[in-house]
């Protein structure tokens, strides 16, 4: 059999609907409060922020929801996605484990990103909206979002997180190249970027403080929406496409996961491999065991506190019940930008609530030890944000081969580090560090988590 496995681009093998896990749920997530009412928060409170369409999404139970033709006609460009069987890094690993990867980098922009941007880009076009505003982290989403904007026509206005802005000029200037604006955050653009760097001139900024800016801005405007890359219900929606195409190039290899591993920061590469698998498990299905792989440096899922908090850090977001750091909480200025969220999206919290999917934290030079292995045995060089999840592979493979036991492997290979090679030059160079969040701020920021009556 092929190393690659990946069925042709035709009008059958193209996924026609997106996946959405809420209508498999044995009980439905918790809802999304007003902050000020403390009350589940409806259309009219969203609509300021996002198109009609995806809030419908973000509220739906339908398992099933259409991809329109015009999204899936730019799909084509690189859907479906590669599924490739990694024997040369089994041969390297000397594991009995079947490994096979889902490979994102093949977009125009190099990660899962486009398959959200292109969607929601879609979607403010049709109700007449002329300019987005968003955040990012390591400028994955944000030159996702910059490329979709660019083929709907819309305006893009960027906030990238100081730190990364600094480490990634070439994502900023991707960004720039398919005709968006990207500044650094906190920015003196908006009141609460000035509020921030009247506090901390040297900030380094967070995916918090870059949300903040980007919502104050387009809530200014009624010919401005604001687009998020991860963590809505309707992202992971649309990022359900990885899995669905999964499942059918693992039926024509003719095999089945037993693990499945995805890097998770807010959770949208993560959820879109490992949804569609969990709803054909929680049907009756196969089993699966499901692991999200996240930074020890900012480890909500694994450190964090369930509770209701604000997805931004200057509280001008709904409440979203998920597992939290504290939306003050900003964690060191490590390689893997977009896992610097300082909360998990509430579906992927609600599934790890009930015990549904596993998280396991890991340290930066321990993953780029094995992304390094895997470009070395696959020829891929991993983005940071995926060397976690190839981590979390090395962690399992092992175990299998001290139990002998031949278990199928399936992870989320995200995007690719092509733009990140600063990081390896610091690898390679013995620069990098494997550096803890303080937990005395940990604790401030948990302290600060809203008190909801509806906990």
């Amino acid at each position: 059999m092929s190393n690659q496995i990946k069925y042709l681009l035709d009008e059958e093998k193209l996924p026609k609907t997106w996946y959405n896990l809420a209508a498999d749920l044995p009980e439905p997530a918790p809802p999304v409060l007003h902050p000020g009412a403390g009350q589940p928060v409806g259309p009219d409170d969203l609509a300021p922020l996002f198109p009609m369409a995806l809030i419908a999404q973000e509220v739906s139970a339908e398992r099933e929801i259409e991809i329109p033709e015009p999204v899936r006609e730019i799909y084509r460009q690189w859907r479906p996605s590669p599924l490739h069987r990694a024997r040369r890094l089994e041969e390297a690993l000397d594991t009995p484990a079947r490994i096979y990867y889902k490979y994102e980098g093949v977009s125009p922009a190099g990660s899962h990103k486009p398959n959200t941007s292109v969607a929601q880009a879609f979607y403010n076009k049709e109700e007449g909206v002329k300019r987005l505003t968003t955040e990012t982290g390591a400028g994955q989403w944000g030159s996702s979002l910059a490329y979709a904007g660019n083929l709907f026509g819309l305006e893009v206005e960027v906030y990238m997180v100081r730190i990364s802005y600094d480490q990634k000029p070439y994502r900023r200037a991707l960004m720039e190249t398919y005709g968006a604006q990207c500044f650094a955050s906190p920015s003196d653009r908006t009141e609460f970027g000035k509020a921030a760097l009247a506090k901390d001139p040297d900030s380094p900024g967070s995916l918090g403080i870059a949300i903040s800016e980007a919502v104050e801005l387009a809530a200014q405007r009624d010919d401005t929406k604001y687009a998020l890359g991860s963590v809505l219900n309707h992202v992971l929606l649309h990022q359900s496409v990885i899995g669905v195409e999964a499942m059918a190039q693992m039926e024509m290899a003719d095999d089945y996961p037993d693990i499945i591993i995805g890097c998770a920061g807010g959770g949208s590469n993560f959820a879109g491999l490992a949804f569609p698998f969990l709803g054909a498990k929680l049907r009756g299905g196969a089993d699966v065991r499901i692991i999200a792989s996240e930074p020890a440096a900012c480890p909500s899922l694994t450190r964090g506190t369930y509770a209701y908090d604000f997805g931004d850090t200057g509280n001008l977001t709904p409440l979203v019940k998920m597992y939290t750091l504290g939306s003050s909480f900003i964690p060191p200025g490590f390689h893997a930008g977009g896992l610097r969220y300082h909360g998990m999206a509430g579906m992927v919290s609600h599934i790890k609530d009930l015990g549904l999917i596993e998280a396991a934290a890991y340290q930066q030079i321990g993953c780029f030890e094995a992304a390094v292995k895997f470009a070395r045995s696959e020829g891929i060089v991993p983005a940071p944000e995926s060397s976690h999840a190839i981590r979390a592979v090395f962690e399992q493979a092992e175990q299998c081969k001290r139990e002998g036991t031949a278990k199928t492997i399936l992870f989320n290979l995200s995007g690719h580090g092509h733009f990140d090679m600063a990081a390896y030059t610091d690898y390679f160079a013995n620069k990098l560090e494997d550096r803890d969040y303080d937990e005395a701020s940990l604790q401030t920021a948990l302290a600060a988590l809203p008190q909801v009556a509806a906990e």
